[in-house]
């Protein structure tokens, strides 16, 4: 029979495409990670590897091994939510992977509620960019991710993550007070001018704030580049930078930018994924129950001045 922790190593190498990775989410040595797969083809009687310049790759022969494994990992998950679910009290552990927004603006409540009502489960939790997270929850780093979509910029689906919507809040653009700003600047006609802050290349808040910006009929001068949202905020209320930010992020706060809605009222979409082999976990179950209700309540308004009639956008 095949040893499984060596099948589960060949999958591992399908999922981050290297050694080197496989080593060191498994705190393994690359040495290590190799001698067991070369077992592996000693037990199969089959190539599973080839060289691919300085990488390797997996033969056909190894991809029909990794589907199988993926099989045997689900049944083996799916087997642990059912013994948990037979128990008279949640217990267990719950990892999930958060961006920042979303952590600041729910995890909070939801984290307290957890304490009180399931004190057995231990929520761990990890601030990850979305898309690295719905992939990291897809290769079993984490049982639950909450992630974003923008408008028109789908997050990547992967096969075997259930989602469910979460909430939507508004994306406005962000000004400095009229006393703080460096340019005149009421509209996003007229923060063509001024400098903007946005996040790396490659973030879906990028490439939509990109594209309103053409929409609009120019190219924004992004001279300030963070994934941190708070940044964004200090920059704004500074006079420093206008920047396109969602309502979530201000929740629970007061602030001296000037807000304004955009044409079409574009709203990001926030959501939840988990494995479907791990949605039977009373632990899990217990934590996404509780989030949702914590994201359906209302949160603090906006505050002012807010302009919601404003639409810049045509």
């Amino acid at each position: 029979m095949l040893e499984i922790r060596r099948l589960i190593l060949l999958r591992e190498l399908a999922v981050r495409g290297t050694i080197a990775a496989v080593a060191e989410a498994l705190n393994f040595t690359p040495s290590a990670v190799s001698q067991q797969l070369s077992q592996l083809e000693k037990e199969t009687g089959t190539q599973l590897l080839r060289k691919a310049g300085r990488r390797v790759q997996l033969t056909p022969q190894a991809e029909v091994l990794v589907a199988s494994v993926a099989e045997v990992l689900d049944t083996l998950e799916r087997a642990e939510a059912r013994l948990q679910a037979a128990a008279t009290r949640v217990t267990g552990r719950v990892r999930v992977a958060v961006f920042q927004s979303a952590a600041l603006a729910f995890m909070p409540t939801t984290l307290r509620a957890m304490a009180q009502r399931y004190p057995d489960v231990r929520v761990e939790m990890v601030q990850r960019e979305p898309e690295e997270a719905l992939r990291e929850t897809w290769a079993r780093d984490f049982d639950m991710v909450i992630a974003e979509q923008y408008p028109a910029h789908a997050a990547p689906h992967h096969p075997g993550l259930d989602r469910r919507d979460l909430t939507t809040d508004a994306i406005r653009l962000a000004l400095p007070a009229a006393h703080e700003s460096l340019h005149p600047v009421d509209s996003l006609a007229s923060a063509r001018h001024m400098p903007w802050v946005m996040e790396p290349r490659g973030a879906a808040s990028r490439h939509f704030a990109e594209q309103v910006c053409r929409v609009a009929g120019f190219e924004p001068d992004v001279r300030y580049e963070t994934a941190d949202l708070q940044a964004h905020m200090r920059l704004v209320e500074s006079g420093n930078a206008v920047a396109l930010i969602p309502d979530l992020i201000w929740a629970g706060r007061d602030t001296s930018a000037r807000l304004l809605q955009l044409a079409g009222s574009p709203r990001r979409t926030i959501f939840t994924a988990q494995r479907t082999a791990g949605a039977a976990s009373p632990a899990a179950r217990a934590f996404r129950d509780i989030l949702e209700q914590k994201a359906s309540a209302p949160v603090s308004p906006l505050p002012d001045p807010v302009r919601p009639g404003r639409s810049e956008v045509p």
